[in-house]
């Protein structure tokens, strides 16, 4: 019987037979197709994008140059450089962030202390060439202060996690 059958499985195309009901039967229904940039897909709250440097209310960053986040990058995508100021804290003179390097594993964000650094939800972005994937100190700011109302938002929502 076993040959019988695969005898009739064979020569009437019993597989393409199948593949062609499927086709067939979702040949008419509704499809699933996303419109972008018109339509935006639904996005997590934890979504991990483009880093942000932070600044406190009073203008200052928030970065005390601790270098936690330096040491917990597993691809070594973040350098900084550190300078003391007169009143025996440190600052940043340097904190670049290669994101062609980048993994997006957010270490460097729950290792600091202060929440300077984090992972905006912002995925819109691209360079055509290296240089352009390379985000200087200055450039994080930015970002930073551009999307503020969204970083304190998101960090509020993720709180019980933290």
């Amino acid at each position: 019987m076993n040959r019988l059958q695969r005898f009739f499985k064979t020569w009437l195309l019993w597989e393409l037979l199948a593949g062609l009901r499927l086709t067939f039967g979702r040949m008419f229904q509704p499809k699933f197709t996303l419109h972008v940039p018109e339509e935006k897909t639904p996005q997590s709250p934890r979504f991990r994008g483009l880093h942000a440097l932070r600044r406190y209310p009073d203008g200052e960053e928030r970065c005390i140059a601790c270098k936690l986040c330096e040491a917990v990058c597993p691809a070594l995508a973040i350098t900084i450089d550190l300078a003391e100021r007169e009143d025996g804290s440190r600052r940043t003179t340097r904190y670049d962030v290669d994101l062609s390097k980048c993994i997006y594993c957010g270490l460097c964000m729950e290792s600091c202390p202060v929440d300077s650094i984090v992972l905006t939800r912002i995925y819109e972005y691209h360079g055509e060439q290296h240089s352009d994937l390379y985000f200087t100190k200055d450039m994080l700011l930015a970002i930073g202060d551009r999307y503020e109302a969204q970083i304190a938002e998101d960090l509020a929502e993720d709180a019980p996690y933290r």
